[in-house]
């Protein structure tokens, strides 16, 4: 096992390792740094998901005041960029095609489907916080936030997994820093459409079930999110 595979592994179950995975920790000083970031990131999560919240603390967002819940996402966020910055020191070397971010947004998504099933840390702040690490500025939620996590990809990156519930049906927003497409990528497969568009510090792709629909998100993302704040 290398580096790259027990990064994958870490990050798509933190609590379990195989016995291959494991070996390959006891013997490598920058895996077990790694290791320990991420066990760091799940506990400040578990954490941030049982503090109870305050009474008024839905009106006191609305009048823009930051509660605790801010704070706790913020520090979440900020561990888990830690984990951003050394899963990105692989590069990904390769002939790359013309829709590469975007099938790969779609590979994703084949990948994970329990992810349109799942309620998984539904939390609107915690969506905000992490497009203002990633760069951006949420002016407006493209819809209802049903799911979240911080995912390996299968180029041997990590993003962020967002499924959102929105008047198109179910939309699949991925968030991935450190690498550009040079211009907006379409594809198709799978039954899924995705659409990729570079952003300052990365790129976004949006996947529905349908071009149309998935051209409506992205036209939806790009009003309500300030990518260049």
């Amino acid at each position: 096992m290398n580096c790259l595979e027990f990064h994958r592994l870490k990050l798509a179950d933190p609590r379990r390792l195989s016995a291959e995975a494991q070996t390959h920790l006891e013997g490598c000083p920058d895996c077990f740094a790694f290791a320990q970031d991420v066990d760091r990131s799940e506990r400040k999560l578990e954490q941030a998901l049982i503090t109870p919240v305050p009474d008024g603390l839905a009106d006191r967002m609305l009048l823009g005041r930051r509660g605790s819940s801010r704070r706790v996402w913020r520090v979440w966020a900020l561990a888990a960029s830690v984990v951003l910055a050394t899963a990105l020191t692989v590069v990904y070397l390769g002939s790359a095609p013309p829709d590469q971010y975007a099938r790969l947004a779609i590979e994703h998504l084949v990948n994970e489907p329990e992810a349109l099933t799942t309620l998984r840390d539904a939390d609107a702040e915690a969506f905000r916080t992490i497009v203002q690490n990633f760069g951006g500025t949420v002016k407006a939620l493209p819809g209802r936030v049903r799911y979240i996590r911080l995912c390996p990809l299968e180029d041997g990156t990590t993003g962020w997994h967002i499924v959102f519930e929105t008047p198109e049906g179910l939309a699949t927003l991925l968030l991935v820093p450190g690498k550009q497409p040079d211009a907006t990528q379409v594809a198709s497969a799978e039954g899924w459409s995705a659409l990729a568009r570079p952003t300052p510090r990365g790129y976004y792709a949006v996947v529905t079930a349908s071009s149309a629909a998935t051209a409506r998100i992205d036209r939806m993302v790009q009003e309500r999110i300030d990518w260049k704040a």
